[in-house]
């Protein structure tokens, strides 16, 4: 990227030898070498193409965005009440983003002894990691007779009996199939799977209802501390951001007078102070062991 922007800093030398920023001239409107910049870095886009590639082809983004730019500023739509509302909002998020990212970078490193107790506290993502066949059945029922359920998920010999039941009680179900690594189940499951033996059927209650969960067969695939660290290590430093961004919330709103008006007169028990930007809360290590799910996070049980 860095010989990219480069070239394209010579390719801008103008008729007295001084470079420029700027890539393209849209009628009376620049677009810069930063612009491009910052979509690149915003973008994968990056990963898989070459970086001229890569920049070409943000430009001609940036050439299209910027006509429909000028057309929508000739609209006078920058001065519609409901597209400002929209770009204050943008721009609050932004900020807030921005001012909680650099809080963050004070997070220090974690150090080896950190790494390796993570990695012995985790058998079942990475010593004794496996990959489970799982065969489900996403209930959605009223809350009465989930215990109904339980007693009769706990005393069936096979799914196909589950399934059998649900039919004749007329409960209706989602049935699906597929093989899920250790990081890809819940984390506060991952125990209760790792101790379940092929064959198993097991319950797991949900917000939206219950979920029958059939271990038709299961693989060890276990992951050794070398090659975990880098990913323990990211995800511990993410686990300390959002440790940052939480306490900053409460230390700024333990300081600030909020009042609630009118309707919201009484604030709901939630809004304590939590309401962080969904990416600044860590996501827990992705330990796959093939190449393709290496960098997937912990995923809900679906």
């Amino acid at each position: 990227m860095a010989l990219w922007l480069a070239g394209c800093g010579a390719a801008g030398e103008g008729a007295s030898g001084g470079s420029t920023q700027v890539a393209a001239r849209v009628n009376s409107d620049e677009i810069t070498v930063h612009q491009i910049n910052t979509v690149l870095s915003q973008s994968r886009q990056r990963q898989a193409a070459g970086a001229e590639q890569a920049g070409a082809e943000a430009l001609e983004r940036l050439i299209d965005q910027q006509l429909l730019v000028q057309q929508a500023q000739e609209a006078q739509l920058d001065h519609d009440p409901r597209v400002m509302q929209v770009i204050d909002a943008a721009r609050r998020e932004i900020l807030a983003r921005a001012y909680l990212e650099q809080k963050a970078t004070s997070a220090g490193r974690p150090a080896d002894d950190e790494i390796a107790r993570y990695y012995r506290e985790n058998p079942a993502l990475f010593a004794q990691r496996r990959v489970y066949n799982l065969q489900e059945l996403a209930i959605r029922v009223d809350a009465a007779r989930h215990d109904e359920i339980k007693a009769r998920v706990e005393g069936a010999s096979s799914l196909q009996a589950v399934v059998d039941w649900l039919k004749a009680e007329g409960i209706p179900y989602a049935a699906s199939a597929g093989a899920k690594a250790a990081e890809q189940l819940p984390m506060e499951l991952l125990p209760r799977f790792s101790q379940m033996q092929d064959g198993q059927i097991a319950l797991v209650r949900q917000p939206q209802g219950l979920t029958v969960v059939h271990l038709a067969g299961s693989s060890a695939s276990p992951i050794g501390e070398e090659q975990a660290r880098p990913l323990i290590e990211q995800f511990l430093i993410n686990q300390r951001k959002s440790e940052l961004a939480k306490s900053e919330l409460q230390r700024l709103r333990g300081s600030a007078e909020i009042a609630y008006v009118g309707a919201f007169s009484q604030p709901p028990a939630a809004a304590s102070g939590d309401g962080v930007p969904a990416r600044s809360v860590a996501a827990a290590p992705s330990p796959a062991a093939d190449g393709d799910t290496l960098g997937r996070g912990v995923a809900g049980l679906k």
